[in-house]
């Protein structure tokens, strides 16, 4: 794991702010995100938001997103 990545982990989100997308259904099935320092984010599974959430790094989560709105993903 590289140091920016280390540090993602590192930070604790026990105070943070969870939001999920507007056109969440009712049944709540969706996942959450909050903001990281330095552009990160993490994300959870709003059905199961003990488990440990997913970091990204800002880059990473430019990546990911730039292949959704492409149809790559």
């Amino acid at each position: 794991m590289n140091e920016a990545k280390a540090e993602l982990y590192a930070y604790d989100l026990s105070a943070v702010c969870w939001r999920k997308a507007r056109a969440s259904g009712p049944e709540h099935n969706c996942v959450e995100i909050t903001d990281l320092p330095g552009g990160g984010v993490a994300v959870r599974d709003s059905k199961n938001p003990h488990l440990e959430p997913l970091r990204y790094t800002a880059t990473e989560w430019s990546m990911f997103r730039e292949a959704m709105v492409s149809g790559e993903l």
